[in-house]
């Protein structure tokens, strides 16, 4: 058994799909659109990982206000090899205008992480 994809709603699908493309290295499949209800998906691959993010969006989706302190679902982790290429990154995004909530720093269980949001607000954890 294992995780074949994950999927989460997001206002703009080009954005976010231009998001993941241009940091995580993401490669998005064809624009899956059904015109009766709306929606539209993208499916993401990502280099050496078998787990793929399914980005959807509809006309009447809404917004979370509070996307740290609700239940469920909390970050995207992407390990990135090694401490230098966290710090990168995180460098590389914060420099871009996103925001990081923490790090680059060692956890208290021992990972090497910053959390950054993306371009929806949605966390992700960048780690080694």
């Amino acid at each position: 058994m294992y995780i074949e994809h994950i999927a989460m709603y997001v206002n703009d699908l080009e954005k976010t799909r231009e998001f993941y493309e241009k940091y995580f290295e993401a490669r998005a499949n064809d624009k899956y659109h059904n015109k009766n209800t709306g929606l539209q998906t993208y499916f993401l691959s990502f280099p050496d990982s078998e787990v793929r993010l399914e980005i959807m969006s509809r006309p009447e989706l809404t917004e979370r206000k509070d996307k740290i302190m609700n239940e469920g679902f909390i970050h995207l982790a992407f390990s990135v090899g090694n401490k230098e290429n966290v710090d990168k990154l995180t460098k590389r995004l914060v420099n871009d205008g996103f925001r990081c909530l923490s790090g680059p720093r060692t956890t208290g269980d021992g990972y090497y992480e910053s959390v950054i949001e993306d371009c929806e607000g949605n966390l992700i954890e960048i780690t080694e």
